[in-house]
């Protein structure tokens, strides 16, 4: 049996998931055994189809997880904790309740791409710029100088790497996964994911005690 089932909304959420499950000790969990199912649907299809498709994988992984955006075309809910727990009562009323869980990023994937950490600059392209990504970012007008992310942060991705005429790539956001200090990440549907992790894969005793 394998350990987790990952339902996402795109390639992009696919290469971060891969990029995380490739940090065992930043994720504070044990090496996991894992498969990622793409929705050809998006967010629209693994909000209401989450359940019929993760049941099939119910005697096969230990673990499901469906995971999407908050902002797409007629969501039926505003925030992000509302639609995860539209989503956990449909688990609840197909028996999945507990063997599968939901995050949903609110408003999208983007908001964890801006966190404190040199390897933003460096994975979006933008290393030895005479601007740093903030600033040109608050220059165009898409990051308040209060705020501590970019207001439509799918947008200011898309920005920057139009003003490098650099392609969007999943690769990007496995290299963000792959290098980002997670420690820095304040976002709070990361925080639930990394939490729900941490439960459903502890460390080892033996990862904690070097006499073991």
């Amino acid at each position: 049996m394998s350990d987790l089932i990952c339902l996402v909304a795109d390639k992009n959420m696919e290469a971060v998931m891969e990029g995380l499950f490739a940090r065992p000790q930043a994720l504070n969990i044990h090496t996991i055994g894992y498969d990622v199912v793409v929705h050809p649907r998006r967010d629209p299809g693994c909000f209401h189809e989450a359940a019929e498709i993760l049941k099939t994988y119910h005697s096969s992984h230990a673990h499901a997880l469906a995971l999407l955006d908050q902002a797409w075309q007629g969501a039926p809910a505003s925030t992000g904790l509302e639609l995860e727990e539209m989503l956990r009562e449909r688990f609840r009323r197909t028996g999945l309740y507990g063997w599968a869980e939901v995050v949903v990023i609110d408003p999208e994937l983007e908001i964890w791409v801006f966190g404190d950490s040199p390897w933003v600059d460096r994975c979006l392209g933008w290393s030895g710029r005479n601007m740093p990504l903030r600033a040109w970012l608050r220059s165009e007008q898409l990051w308040p100088v209060a705020a501590q992310k970019p207001t439509v942060p799918k947008v200011a991705v898309e920005r920057s790497l139009r003003e490098l005429r650099r392609p969007r790539s999943s690769s990007i956001y496995r290299d963000l996964a792959s290098n980002v200090s997670l420690d820095r990440c304040t976002d709070a549907a990361f925080l639930r994911l990394r939490a729900l992790l941490q439960m459903w894969f502890p460390k080892f005793a033996s990862e904690h005690d070097p006499s073991s």
